[in-house]
């Protein structure tokens, strides 16, 4: 048995996790905000919509997810899948 590893990594320490949080949390708010300033070229009447791409693309996100565990209910196979009975 190896001695446990002291080593730390950069996500080990709350405060480097809670500042990557901030940081994915600002860089959201900027897009969000852009959104209102940018001019888009769009092809549909929803697209006028404040926040369409943001709150579609959550949505695609969490179907993906959800659709995604059924899925796995279908394809996932035994975990001695591979193993050879002879």
């Amino acid at each position: 048995m190896q001695p446990p590893d002291d080593k730390q990594y950069i996500f080990d320490k709350t405060e480097n996790v809670n500042r990557l949080l901030r940081g994915f949390y600002i860089v959201c708010g900027i897009l969000f905000a852009l959104d209102f300033i940018l001019h888009r070229h769009i092809s549909h009447d929803w697209e006028h919509l404040p926040g369409f791409y943001a709150a579609f693309g959550f949505v695609a996100c969490v179907l993906l997810v959800l659709v995604a565990k059924e899925m796995r209910k279908v394809l996932m196979r035994k975990e001695d899948y591979y193993d050879v009975d002879e």
